[in-house]
C-alpha cells in the first residue's frame, strides 16, 4: 500500500514523502496514529494544499522534543528494585518501569518504545546508559542507576 507520511519516520521516510509500506502496517499501526494517509490523488492534493501547515506543526514537535531533551541530558535516574546479595534483581527493570519514572519526576509521559535499553532489561544492580527518543531526530542519553533493596 502507498501512504504519504504526515511526519518523518525512521527507516522510512520524512514529511511528504509517498512511500510503499506493508498492508497491515499502514492500516494498523500508520494510519490510525495519524503518521500517514492513504495516497490517493485526493489525498495528495490535499496534502500538498496543507503542507504548510503539516511543516509548521512538525517543527512545533521538534522544538518541543529538543527543550525536553536539554532538561534530560545528562539526568540520572535512579531506580530501587529488590535484590538478592549478590546483586541480581528479583525480577528486572524494563522499559516501562524508565518511563514511568521519568514522568514521576515531572519530565512528561513517555511511551515504553521511546525508551531504549541498549542491553536489553536490566536484571542486575548498577549505573547504565540509556537513551530517549523524544522525535526522529532527538535522542537524549540519560544515566540510569539501580539500586538494591535487601529483602
Amino acid at each position: 500500500m502507498q501512504v504519504i507520511l504526515l511526519e518523518k519516520v525512521v527507516n522510512l521516510g520524512g514529511l511528504g514523502e509517498v512511500v510503499r509500506v506493508r498492508d497491515g502496517f499502514a492500516r494498523n499501526y500508520l494510519i490510525p496514529q495519524k503518521i500517514a494517509r492513504r495516497a490517493t490523488a485526493v489525498a495528495l492534493k490535499e496534502f500538498e494544499e496543507r503542507r504548510a501547515e503539516h511543516e509548521k506543526h512538525q517543527a512545533e514537535k521538534l522544538a518541543a522534543a529538543q527543550a525536553v531533551a536539554e532538561k534530560l541530558i545528562g539526568h540520572t535516574l535512579t531506580i530501587s528494585q529488590k535484590a538478592g546479595v549478590d546483586g541480581r534483581l528479583f525480577g528486572s527493570v524494563t522499559n516501562m518501569d524508565v518511563a514511568a519514572a521519568l514522568a514521576q519526576q515531572g519530565f512528561g509521559t513517555f511511551h515504553k518504545v521511546q525508551v531504549r535499553l541498549p542491553g536489553g532489561t536490566v536484571k542486575a544492580v548498577g549505573e547504565y546508559s540509556v537513551q530517549v527518543a523524544l522525535h526522529a531526530d532527538v535522542v537524549a542519553d540519560i544515566t540510569l542507576v539501580v539500586q538494591g533493596e535487601m529483602v
